[in-house]
């Protein structure tokens, strides 16, 4: 059964020690009561501290400790905020009922929902143009589908849900939350190219989420196609089609001119029929985020996709850890709906927030209800994400740059679209390496504000915006600060220009380079000289500032720099390989015959990072 929080007062200052007893969280205007200071002091403290804040905002233990010290309190922890009460209630925190068993009488048959996955350039967005006869691979950044989009067709007079997922390696999240919110896969592969690096991921999302699917063999209409070949490297990868004895249907198909089509929808019907997918109708909804943005005019707009129940306007619906009444929803072509059953996608207006993609779902019994369960979690979300800043700007800026520990690369990314935010965050983090760490401070969808410019300012930072706006504002604090804000739209271009920044970040180092090497023949003694070594040289080219490693056995036995290098009687600034000379080291002459010469200079190098590996380049 869920519970119910209260908020219990805070204990008081002691005056004797003055120290300051501080719950594990608390909202700005609750410490400023604790420390008997206005919240416009504290707001003040937190942002010389890096952190923006209002007075609602909550601060956990730590942060709200370095405030309490800075206001001259001797600081402890006095534990939770909160004590459970019981509440009539079946649901959680984040705002999932207990599952309730559906009775076998109230379930309909419903359309299947099928995911489209498949390499990069196979033709997955082009098979979905040709099933919805529309074209949208023209308009996206690269040719990429960089967004999850929901569609339904028809086929013999029988509704089909599609999810479009993404193919770029860096979105495989979102691929993975695709192919578990749906009933049947279509891996596409290309005739022509077979199994690649994204089809074998496709596969393997495929087969952890369970759900049957079809292999669409698209690009048939090429002349450079090995359809055998193809089939004998997906039986390599685990995918038994039923031509090698298996149990997965292939249809050979052209995305571009049709041919196959035809087959491919029957294939996915026969598999729907055997699948028998059913749902009640007459439940409240419930379901998953499949996208979310935030539109400038319109707030929060979610794309759902209702898996149980029919989802209605004005209902409350609790997605994730917001909620919100649902004020409008249209179908996938932008047509106003009220109702929307099983398998349907919609995109509905309403939310309080910008829900997180892969989010359930589902209608809460009253209004009341949802935004108690609504406020209970933001108060848990924002002691998160408390912790998280404090960590990242305080802990990380002040503590590991300021000890000269570890450089860092900070920084706030925004873009168009959630999906992208988890992506982007992974990919950027991924490049850090023992000496310079990339750091995503903050990530979250929606257009670059004065308080991300504000956040970067603080940290040191600069600001990624992936296909999504710049305010004004924002736009002219940044110039007036010198804080960088870079605009893509193509993630490739943010992973090489961040790779540029680090290399930027790496100190330049120190290499011998070897010049050649060259065998002692005779030791000859020279008075005021001492032991001049005859040699030859085996390899390279051996200048007169060279310096030297002496090996005897294998083993090094001095270090030195040349003093004198003659070829007979003169002196000279170079000795090519094959030639013999003589040579004279400073502070050793123990030579003897056989002995190895190494001669070699020092040469500063710089460091370049490219494919997550530090490189070496001579300036």
């Amino acid at each position: 059964m869920a519970t119910q929080q209260t908020i219990r007062q805070p204990q008081s200052q002691t005056e004797a020690e003055n120290t300051v007893s501080i719950p594990r969280t608390l909202t700005v205007r609750e410490l400023a009561d604790l420390l008997n200071e206005t919240p416009v002091a504290i707001i003040k403290t937190l942002m010389t501290n890096g952190i923006m804040a209002d007075v609602s905002k909550t601060l956990d233990y730590g942060t709200a400790a370095i405030v309490a010290m800075d206001r001259g309190f001797d600081p402890e922890e006095a534990g939770d905020v909160v004590e459970e009460v019981e509440a009539p209630s079946t649901i959680d925190i984040l705002g999932a009922p207990e599952e309730e068993e559906e009775d076998p009488a109230s379930l309909r048959d419903r359309p299947p929902v099928v995911a489209v996955l498949g390499h990069v350039d196979h033709g997955k967005t082009s098979l979905l143009d040709y099933i919805r006869d529309a074209n949208v691979a023209e308009g996206e950044a690269g040719g990429i589908t960089q967004q999850v989009g929901a569609y339904q067709a028809t086929a013999k007079d029988r509704l089909l849900t599609f999810i479009d997922t993404p193919g770029h390696a860096a979105f495989t999240e979102m691929r993975a939350r695709g192919a578990h919110a749906t009933d049947i896969a279509i891996l596409v592969v290309a005739a022509n190219d077979g199994v690649m690096p994204q089809t074998r991921e496709a596969i393997d999302h495929i087969h952890a989420a369970g759900v049957p699917y079809v292999v669409a063999l698209n690009k048939m209409d090429l002349d450079n196609i090995n359809p055998d070949r193809v089939k004998a490297a997906l039986a390599d990868v685990g995918v038994q089609i039923e031509e090698y004895g298996g149990d997965v249907p292939l249809v050979p198909v052209s995305a571009t001119r049709g041919d196959g089509m035809t087959d491919l929808l029957d294939t996915l019907l026969l598999v729907a029929d055997i699948s028998e997918f059913s749902a009640n109708p007459d439940r409240l909804a419930a379901g998953v985020v499949l996208e979310a943005e935030l539109d400038r005019r319109q707030g929060p707009r979610t794309t759902l996709l209702v898996q149980k129940g029919t989802l209605r306007q004005g209902d409350p619906v609790l997605v994730g850890q917001t909620w919100g009444r649902i004020k409008a929803m249209t179908d996938f072509v932008g047509k106003r709906i009220r109702e929307a059953g099983p398998s349907t996608p919609v995109v509905v207006l309403g939310l309080h927030d910008v829900a997180d993609a892969g989010d359930p779902f589902r209608v809460a019994a009253s209004d009341r209800e949802a935004k108690r369960v609504y406020e209970r979690a933001r108060r848990e979300r924002e002691a998160r994400d408390a912790q998280v800043q404090h960590s990242a700007t305080l802990d990380a800026l002040f503590g590991e740059i300021s000890r000269g520990d570890v450089s860092a690369l900070n920084l706030i990314v925004k873009t168009d679209v959630v999906g992208s935010v988890e992506a982007l965050r992974d990919s950027l983090e991924q490049l850090s390496n023992e000496e310079v760490a990339v750091k995503v401070i903050h990530a979250a969808a929606g257009p670059v504000s004065v308080a991300d410019v504000n956040l970067a300012l603080a940290s040191e930072g600069l600001v990624i915006a992936f296909s999504t706006p710049v305010e004004p504002g924002a736009e002219r604090l940044a110039e007036q600060e010198g804080v960088e804000i870079r605009t893509y739209s193509i993630i490739y271009d943010v992973i090489e220009e961040v790779e540029a920044a680090i290399s930027g970040l790496l100190e330049p180092v120190q290499m011998q380079v070897v010049d050649g090497h060259a065998e002692v023949l005779q030791v000859f003694p020279i008075r005021g000289l001492g032991n001049i070594a005859g040699c030859r040289s085996l390899d390279g080219s051996i200048r007169s500032d060279a310096q030297v490693h002496v090996y005897r056995g294998g083993e090094q036995i001095a270090e030195s720099h040349i003093s004198s290098l003659r070829r007979f009687q003169d002196s000279v600034q170079e000795v090519d390989a094959g030639q013999e000379f003589g040579v004279a080291l400073a502070r050793y002459d123990g030579f003897e015959a056989g002995d190895q010469l190494e001669f070699f200079h020092i040469e500063t190098q710089s460091r370049i990072v490219q494919g997550g590996e530090i490189r070496n380049v001579a300036r």
